[in-house]
């Protein structure tokens, strides 16, 4: 069995025009590529809070360790795959912590609103920087399966097959009633609203837009099975501080000390904004003209992006495949349990395509 050979850096794609005509002067992308430097390509994209490192390492695994590596469902002794951190986010791409080359200082809250078509277009930039010509297959959850959506119409010949993994071709109003809820605690933080928090004061905006998300990522039976309202300890006049309110608090605490809030809130902006149909006349409409072989999977229990929404997705696409997959994780299944799909994805990307590209 061969290691996976791994390499992370940064691919610099110069000025970028976004689609309001706007333009990031001296953007980047961060990356992680592992794998076969010789096999066919496939792009990996990652979710609101994920970032470059899908594969990641021995001392720090990645979010898809396990289902990415030497012998697993995307396996890199045969696949080389690429994973960049998204235009606005913060672990090494251009977004609102960079620094603007124009003034000097952080953007901050002044970065430009990006598109999730913007996201994917400065990742095509970047591949052909990098001197890959096409792609065997692209593919993500959540944010990143929107991501997976929009390669698959913006660039219909690029690659040859598109895997979707909970996700819609847009965000439903629940889901943008959900990230409303978020925005409104970050955007309405005392702290944040001032414009000059320091990196060491607590946003609890932030903590709350978290712990909010969490509530629509799994199942309520995963909850009440895990917790089982178990106390974790009574304050003085008897209140009970249970032990889910406990794991909330901790998830949110964390995730403000890895996760630049001003990212987070232009991320959720570009979701919410998120229709592949939106300058096409319609999501069927776009769905019907995508060439790619799009392989959509469903996870039972997804409060935001309902499987049978993504079953009708499919039905609107020429050459489409749908997965139910029964969990408890809800939306978080495709994170998860990668016994239950990874077949699928292995099996699918065995498959002679049905476009053919040449040698890769």
């Amino acid at each position: 069995m061969l290691d996976a050979s791994r390499k992370i850096g940064k691919v610099k794609i110069g000025d970028f025009a976004l689609e309001s005509g706007k333009v990031i002067p001296n953007a980047e992308l961060a990356f992680e590529k592992t794998g076969n430097a010789k096999g066919p390509v496939v792009l990996l994209c990652h979710a609101l809070t994920g970032n470059q490192y899908a594969y990641g390492s021995e001392e720090d695994p990645g979010w898809w360790r396990g289902l990415v590596g030497p012998d697993q469902y995307i396996d890199t002794n045969q696949f080389q795959v690429i994973t960049f951190n998204v235009l606005g986010g913060c672990s090494g791409s251009t977004g609102p912590a960079s620094t603007n080359p124009e003034t000097g200082e952080n953007y901050g809250k002044s970065f430009p609103f990006v598109t999730v078509r913007d996201m994917v277009r400065a990742q095509r930039q970047a591949l052909s920087i990098l001197g890959i010509p096409r792609l065997l297959a692209v593919m993500g959850g959540s944010l990143g399966g929107m991501q997976a959506l929009e390669w698959a119409v913006q660039f219909p010949y690029f690659s040859e097959k598109v895997f979707i993994f909970a996700a819609t071709p847009f965000l439903s109003d629940y889901g943008v009633a959900f990230n409303r809820l978020a925005l409104h605690a970050i955007e309405n933080d005392p702290v944040y609203k001032s414009g000059n928090y320091r990196s060491e004061q607590r946003l609890a905006g932030l903590e709350i837009a978290r712990m909010a998300g969490l509530l629509t990522y799994r199942q309520p039976k995963l909850f009440n099975e895990r917790f089982n309202r178990e106390i974790k300890e009574k304050d003085d006049e008897g209140k009970p501080f249970f032990q889910v309110d406990s794991y909330l608090t901790y998830q949110g605490e964390k995730l403000t000390k890895r996760f630049d809030v001003e990212s987070y809130v232009s991320l959720l902006y570009a979701m919410n904004a998120f229709d592949i149909g939106d300058k096409l006349g319609g999501w069927e409409r776009a769905a019907s003209q995508i060439q790619a072989e799009v392989y959509a999977f469903g996870y039972e229990g997804d409060l935001l992006y309902p499987p049978e929404v993504i079953e009708n997705f499919i039905k609107h696409t020429r050459f489409g495949t749908y997965y139910s997959i029964e969990t408890d994780f809800g939306h978080d299944g495709f994170l998860v349990e990668f016994e239950k799909w990874g077949p699928h994805v292995r099996e699918a990307l065995r498959q002679e395509g049905r476009l053919q590209y040449g040698t890769y």
